[in-house]
């Protein structure tokens, strides 16, 4: 009985502690940074905000890049001095067994978006593993946006599929 009650007094203090180590506003000046890094084109910056094996996936249904691939794409714009500027006007923040999920509101240059993330704990700070970002369409416009993409939509789901 002794034994049992060690058991989960360990096991009990141990989940204590992980969920303390976690620390949310750390992890939202991590996503604002990251955010700012790119408003003024700081491509270092930007990227080291990022894991080694970042995940981003763009608006577009073509965008799923790993971070080298993203970092290809996105170097001319931060090279021109001019990347992209996302500002964020809503986000939550949960914190479960040592990583973040996040997802958060955003005022950009596409109007307003979507950004959802996951975050991981890599050479002492919060990056940014996995992020989607989603431009906001209301409800009331999702029938004019679908009849405006069907046709590219048809055609990319036929190469998805005879892939």
């Amino acid at each position: 009985m002794k034994q049992l009650l060690l058991f989960i007094s360990v096991i009990f203090f141990s989940s204590c502690a992980s969920q303390k180590a976690i620390n949310i506003p750390e992890m939202e000046q991590s996503i604002d940074a990251w955010h700012n890094a790119a408003s003024q084109a700081n491509f270092e910056n930007y990227f080291d905000l990022m894991t080694d094996d970042a995940i981003f996936i763009g608006t577009d249904a073509t965008e799923n890049w790993q971070v080298a691939e993203f970092k290809a794409y996105s170097q001319p714009y931060f090279d021109k001095g001019k990347a992209w500027s996302f500002t964020s006007l809503e986000r939550h923040v949960y914190a479960l067994n040592g990583m973040a999920y996040f997802d958060e509101l955003l005022d950009t240059q596409m109007g307003i978006c979507r950004g959802s993330g996951v975050m991981k704990m890599q050479d002492g700070k919060w990056k940014i593993a996995h992020y989607v970002l989603s431009i906001a369409v209301p409800n009331d416009h999702v029938s004019s946006l679908t009849e405006m993409k069907k046709e590219w939509d048809k055609n990319y789901i036929k190469q998805l599929r005879d892939h």
